[in-house]
């Protein structure tokens, strides 16, 4: 189910926040609902794959409960610990990786292996990575072992998180699960959240979805002049900033409604004048998992050498590449991120601050060349893709198809570069702060939120182009 969605906006949604203000008389209650909604709303449409979520939250209390007995013992937590590693990335091993590693094994070898068609559960990598962090954080001290497993299961299946993040760690909400407490204030802000999230998806994220599938199902076969190949790799910029960040906002809305305060996952990542930055920026909830489950134990920047701090640095990408999918193009993408990133460490690029619009130049320019490989389908397509960026097949520069695609969705290519700015954050500070315009902006405000969710849901309705970009997750 999508958040996206007319079930969910309609039917899912007001059901699950009516019954969940008529138990307002007791956490438990609350809590208890919230449990068997987030259950069905992952069961809904592939109910199998609700069975490997409650195996893997199962399997992650029993860790969690053995490490804490045993942190004393070194080697016995150890164990455990390399344990619930093998448990958990095996399984995401099977479901995400087997069929990409047999077919590097039968490209490789006349091994001639079968290649089994096992289906990805939806969000397996988010509860994969809530259910090792937590259990790390128990052996690390950074929150007490959950002894009751409701609320185990409460951490990794709450829905709001569940299928596109942000991935929380669970001392950021063990106490949010007992103590939280609910306000108008709250759910008003809840509501605009979700609203604006709904309209960077809906509105932005699937109209330039249009635009780029369109485009990228032409451009693996190097016969699409530039500005044309250009058009999609921005177009493509944008539908994935707005599809990611409308999630997130639609999160940390949803949470916000029942009284759940979720961390920041994106800050404006194409002002960035870096890749350092930009990363610093984008899906800041991952960038802070590897950051604290593996660059940091491995030594992170502060080693005795840059060797190992480059090395630290491969190993973190290589991963990242890895994790949003299971294909050459994620890996090079990853690999990609690390050489620029790694560059900029040894050259303190990221601490320089003159030529800003030139910095900013060549970070949007590596992230959209980025963008392009991590959308292909293969490595291939994506050297056919980028060659047609550059004209190297002689494809000319300009067409009517160009011209024909600016002219229909101008409007949405300006929104979306201006809304990459921090506009509604200046708006939300004018509002607060400038008593000269507070009157209007108030007034304005909730008309424009309402507007936008009346617009959202006619082009729901109208079944306009609704794509789903976390299937590799």
């Amino acid at each position: 189910m999508l958040f996206s969605s007319v079930i969910f906006l309609f039917y899912f949604l007001p059901l699950v926040l009516g019954l969940y203000y008529i138990l307002r008389f007791s956490v438990t209650a609350k809590n208890m609902l919230l449990l068997v909604a987030s259950l069905f709303f992952y069961a809904w449409g592939e109910p199998w794959f609700v069975l490997i979520m409650l195996a893997s939250i199962c399997f992650n209390y029993i860790f969690a409960l053995l490490v804490n007995k045993f942190r004393e013992r070194r080697n016995a937590a150890y164990t455990i610990i390399t344990l619930m590693l093998i448990v958990n990335l095996g399984m995401l091993f099977v479901f995400k990786y087997m069929a990409f590693a047999l077919r590097i094994v039968n490209e490789n070898t006349s091994f001639g292996l079968n290649i089994p068609n096992i289906a990805l559960p939806l969000g397996i990598s988010f509860f994969t990575f809530h259910g090792i962090s937590y259990v790390i954080d128990v052996y690390r001290g950074h929150g007490a072992v959950q002894k009751n497993l409701f609320y185990v299961a409460l951490y990794i299946s709450f829905f709001p998180q569940l299928i596109a993040g942000p991935i929380l760690r669970y001392n950021t909400i063990a106490d949010q699960m007992v103590n939280r407490k609910e306000s108008w204030d709250k759910f008003a802000l809840g509501c605009c959240r979700f609203i604006v999230g709904l309209g960077k998806k809906v509105l932005l994220s699937n109209s330039m979805a249009i635009v780029a599938d369109h485009i990228f199902s032409m451009g693996g076969t190097s016969d699409i002049p530039a500005s044309l190949a250009w058009l999609g790799a921005i177009a493509y910029t944008l539908q994935i900033y707005f599809d990611f960040s409308g999630y997130s906002d639609m999160a940390i809305g949803l949470a916000l409604m029942f009284g759940f305060k979720f961390e920041e996952n994106f800050r404006y990542p194409y002002i960035s004048r870096s890749i350092t930055e930009f990363w610093r920026r984008w899906h800041i909830s991952l960038g802070t998992w590897f950051k604290e489950y593996v660059y940091f134990p491995l030594g992170g920047s502060r080693v005795t050498n840059k060797d190992k701090m480059i090395r630290n640095l491969l190993i973190v990408w290589g991963l990242t590449g890895v994790w949003h999918g299971a294909e050459w193009t994620f890996v090079v993408w990853g690999l990609i991120n690390f050489a620029f990133i790694a560059l900029e460490k040894i050259s303190n690029f990221d601490k320089g601050t003159r030529f800003n619009p030139l910095r900013h130049l060549y970070a949007m320019f590596i992230v959209v060349i980025g963008w392009v490989i991590f959308r292909s389908p293969d490595l291939l397509q994506a050297g056919n893709y980028l060659g047609n960026m550059f004209g190297l097949y002689g494809n000319g520069f300009w067409s009517d198809t160009t011209w024909m695609f600016l002219r229909e969705y101008a409007l949405f290519f300006i929104l979306g570069i201006v809304f990459c700015m921090p506009i509604a954050t200046r708006m939300n500070k004018l509002m607060v702060d400038g008593a000269r315009f507070s009157k209007p902006l108030e007034l304005v405000y909730p008309v424009t939120i309402i507007v936008l969710f009346l617009v959202c849901v006619s082009y729901l309705v109208k079944g306009t182009y609704n794509p789903f970009i976390y299937f590799n997750f």
